[in-house]
């Protein structure tokens, strides 16, 4: 059912009516999926947010990430002049992360299992933090030792396009929209797969203002 807010925002802020997308063998678009519960998504993220504030990383080339991140659950995924890494210490703090919120796991195992993963067990969640004009390159996650779980990733607030690739970084990737309360899953034959976000538009979401939170969940152990 569409909330007041919803059809207030325009078509560019929100699918009437959501529909899932097959990406490729092993990835979809669950469309809509975490949308009925995004309120209280956002104050969990809220919450994490305060205890590990978000912070703009560098890559080990020393380039500073556009997007802000932080971490919860057992490990956080860290990058500096080091490399990209799971660690269990946040390193600006030097405190173990926070906990990962109980309707953090819930989603990821209901969403993984609609998309054909069923037993999924998260023990990370990276939290992305993009203000207009943000983006994310073409990348594989690679860095966990369990690599036969799939990745899940939700989008709330504003718009994206989300780049799918295949195997290799010279192919061509697919422009997929995603909005407020998608989550993508793969895993299987899809699970090294390059994929990335295009700059995000500037815009004002009714629940995040300029900004899009993206939570991606692992199986890192």
């Amino acid at each position: 059912m569409t909330r007041p807010e919803e059809m207030s925002a325009g078509p560019d802020l929100f699918d009437a009516e959501p529909r899932d997308q097959a990406l490729s063998p092993g990835a979809m678009v669950l469309g809509g999926f975490a949308r009925d519960m995004d309120r209280d998504l956002l104050a969990a993220i809220e919450g994490v947010l305060a205890d590990a504030p978000p912070r703009h990383l560098v890559t080990p080339g020393g380039r500073r990430m556009s997007v802000a991140m932080s971490n919860c659950g057992r490990v956080g995924w860290v990058s500096d002049r080091r490399g990209y890494r799971y660690d269990l210490i946040d390193p600006e703090s030097g405190r173990r992360w926070p906990a990962m919120p109980d309707i953090f796991t819930d989603l990821a195992i209901r969403a993984a299992a609609a998309a054909g993963f069923a037993g999924f067990a998260p023990d990370a969640c990276l939290i992305n933090r993009y203000e207009p004009g943000a983006r994310l390159s073409l990348h594989q996650d690679r860095d966990e030792r369990d690599r036969a779980a799939p990745i899940v990733s939700v989008s709330l607030g504003l718009p994206a396009t989300f780049l799918w690739g295949g195997e290799k970084r010279s192919d061509r990737p697919r422009r997929i929209r995603i909005v407020h309360g998608d989550v993508t899953v793969w895993g299987g034959p899809a699970r090294f797969a390059f994929h990335g976000v295009e700059p995000v538009a500037d815009g004002a979401h009714p629940l995040t203002g300029r900004a899009r939170y993206n939570l991606t969940f692992r199986k890192v152990f």
